[in-house]
């Protein structure tokens, strides 16, 4: 094939996102995924309104069977504390959220990205040939034929393992938080419940506290994505296995789920979530890194795809300034949006993160917000990045009121 003016490499929501917003903009685009649509990923399938923005916009048909809609969350501390909470009003976003399976998700997404006029090149892996920083070159795999082509840009979106960007000098910052995750998929009698779950006490099944959070989402088709997390802030995170924390989640999570060994209809899959852009340089002489191989996960919630579909939105409209301007340098301007609208907002969960990382500090504000309706209605505004624009001048004073809170909590 030709060389296109824009290869993208990976063909989940960032890459997807990316190509569709180049093609619109007129640009020359190819996308590469390794895999063969559908493929399972390792995801709690949940979408926010902010994913959901980015759908609509994208031209996303919400009315597939796969699609199930969500009306808010629903959070447990222990058997004893419960509140249900429906998504906030809010200028830009939608008050809905939604269900649905990455391997369907990610397909369709890709056929829009085909609609528009991108080339979707499935079972084909990417390789940078280098030169000083800049791809001069990429090899693409097909089947054991290698095609080499000379894209002016490439847009990196090969997710958390991120092997593409590893080639470029793309590192992740350790000091900064990773999450580890394990999701399986259940039978169960509730499937068409409005609410994602999630469980902010989590214990074994002899009644121990154990680190993380465990989570229910249902699918609607019959089927719940049921999936545990903890963060690398908690001492002995390397020592912990997903895996049995999500059979005494199972275990223990409620009845009317109908979660038991002979309801689950697949294999726990687990994975690290990066967060907090703590990966770069997102951007090089002519490349861009987006999604999880940014590590644009965010650190409050674990929510990974609307800002896949955002960076990669964002990467697309400052790879057009750039080719439009013939100045590549202009691509610098992705990383300072992303400072400039993120920033804050993750310094602050990297605070967060650091406090609740201490099972003991996390039961005590789960057992103290669940009590607190109001408060645990800002604390969704915030974990979910829907704060309005009128209540976003809040954000130096929980930043501060944050650090405070950090810094006298118990060593233990």
């Amino acid at each position: 094939m030709a060389s296109p003016e824009i290869l993208v490499v990976g063909g989940g929501p960032a890459g997807s996102s990316a190509a569709i917003w180049l093609a619109r903009a007129g640009h020359q685009v190819t996308l590469v995924e390794a895999k063969e649509y559908p493929r399972d990923k390792t995801c709690g399938d949940g979408l926010t309104p902010r994913a959901i923005y980015q759908l609509m916009d994208m031209g996303f048909d919400f009315d597939t069977p796969a699609f199930h809609r969500i009306d808010g969350l629903r959070s447990y501390a222990g058997d004893d504390l419960m509140i249900e909470m429906s998504w906030p009003e809010h200028s830009r976003y939608p008050n809905w959220g939604g269900v649905i399976r990455r391997r369907d998700l990610d397909e369709q997404v890709a056929r829009l990205a085909e609609k528009e006029g991108v080339t979707v090149r499935q079972k084909t892996t990417a390789s940078p040939v280098l030169e000083d920083g800049r791809v001069t070159a990429v090899d693409l795999n097909s089947g054991g034929e290698v095609e080499r082509v000379t894209p002016g840009i490439t847009i990196i979106a090969d997710g958390s393992q991120n092997r593409f960007g590893r080639e470029l000098g793309v590192t992740r910052r350790k000091d900064y938080p990773l999450g580890l995750a394990a999701r399986g998929y259940f039978s169960s009698p509730r499937s068409t419940d409005p609410f994602l779950e999630s469980q902010l006490d989590l214990r074994d099944s002899s009644g121990a506290t154990m680190p993380g959070y465990g989570w229910v989402f249902p699918l609607g088709d019959g089927t719940v994505n049921v999936g545990v997390g903890l963060l690398s802030t908690f001492t002995r995170w390397k020592h912990v296995n997903t895996t049995n924390m999500m059979n005494d989640y199972v275990a223990t999570a409620p009845e009317y789920w109908g979660l038991s060994e002979e309801s689950r209809v697949s294999k726990p899959m687990g994975g690290k979530l990066i967060m907090s852009y703590s990966r770069g340089p997102l951007v090089g002489a002519n490349w861009v890194v987006v999604g999880d191989a940014a590590g644009a996960i965010n650190p409050w919630n674990g929510e990974g795809i609307s800002y896949a579909y955002e960076t990669g939105r964002l990467a697309a409209h400052y790879v057009s300034q750039a080719i439009g301007a013939d100045d590549f340098s202009l691509l610098h301007r992705y990383t300072q949006h992303l400072e400039d609208e993120f920033g804050l907002y993750y310094k602050m969960a990297r605070i967060f993160v650091k406090a609740i990382g201490r099972p003991a500090v996390m039961r005590t504000l789960a057992h103290t917000g669940l009590r607190n309706r109001p408060l645990m209605e800002w604390t969704l505004k915030v974990m979910s990045n829907l704060l309005d624009e009128d209540e976003k001048q809040f954000g130096e004073r929980a930043y501060d009121a944050l650090a405070a809170m950090v810094r006298v909590l118990p060593v233990r």
